[in-house]
């Protein structure tokens, strides 16, 4: 037994390494063909090295490792040397192919708008993946991983979009242009949405309250029809004083709309309450995105 559980730990520790390091890479090539080409300093250590590289001759590869190593040690601290070894690799693979690997790889030099949109897609699919191993990729990453393991509740994206607005002010002050701060609010935006939807994604969902006189035939054909459990809340109209049975469900957002229809066909007067469930884990749902 503990053969095979040590054999599963390592077989996914090598998996984190790979995942990472492609998702590295990714991150690697947002930074190298569409950003640092446009002086747009998307946030973060990688903002700031992409700045400090406008004006001194030192590549924006070894800036970033240099200004990471303080943080590496802070996070070394707070999240424990197994996490800040996935950093290591992270931050190793995105120095060495900015510097090295990527060299003669043609950037975009074209609409920079473009520029900040498709940076943003590849930093946020690299973040994404990284964060989904556990990991980081260094940098203000590591304190932002710091704040939502205290703050759990706080989105991953969200923490990242406040973090960078320091560096989006020094970005204009630097640049001299409004508009570079407005093309790395663009990229950190959609960057920020794309690591929400790789982290969130498939565990978001609805919940509804169901309050039908029909309650019964509408749970069964919840049950049959859509395969999702349902549960009986008893409550009491506080008007009425009677007692009924309110239908509790948990529905992947696929779904929501194909029950909600069902359910008026059912009984048009049926009263539901729907809202957004930012995490559904159990049976049914992806109950662990890091496997």
């Amino acid at each position: 037994m503990k053969k095979n559980s040590r054999r599963v730990r390592v077989q996914r520790w090598i998996k984190d390494i790979f995942i990472i390091t492609f998702a590295a890479l990714v991150f690697s090539l947002g930074l190298h063909c569409f950003t640092a080409p446009n002086e747009i300093a998307p946030g973060g250590v990688v903002g700031i090295a992409t700045i400090v590289n406008s004006f001194v001759s030192v590549s924006i590869g070894t800036l970033y490792l240099l200004f990471n190593i303080p943080l590496i040690i802070l996070g070394v601290i707070f999240l424990g040397k197994r996490r800040m070894v996935k950093t290591l690799v992270s931050v190793g693979v995105i120095t060495a192919a900015t510097d090295f690997l990527y060299v003669n790889i043609p950037v975009y030099t074209g609409d920079k708008i473009l520029a900040a949109v498709f940076g943003g897609v590849l930093f946020g699919v690299g973040l994404g993946l990284i964060y989904v191993r556990e990991g980081t990729s260094g940098g203000i990453d590591i304190v932002n991983r710091i704040i939502n393991k205290n703050r759990p509740h706080l989105r991953m994206g969200a923490i990242m979009v406040v973090s960078d607005a320091v560096i989006i002010g020094a970005a204009m002050l630097f640049f001299g242009s409004i508009e570079s701060g407005l093309y790395a609010m663009i990229a950190i935006f959609v960057s920020g949405r794309v690591a929400d939807l790789l982290l969130y994604g498939n565990l978001e969902g609805k919940l509804l309250l169901i309050f039908s006189e029909k309650y019964d035939i509408i749970s069964e054909k919840i049950l049959t029809e859509f395969g999702r459990g349902v549960t009986f809340l008893k409550g009491t109209g506080a008007y009425s004083g009677s007692e009924r049975n309110v239908i509790c469900c948990a529905v992947p957002k696929n779904q929501y709309v194909r029950i909600k229809r069902k359910i008026s066909e059912i009984d048009s007067s049926a009263f539901i309450v729907i809202t957004s469930a930012k995490e559904v884990l159990g049976n049914g749902f992806n109950a662990n995105s890091s496997q």
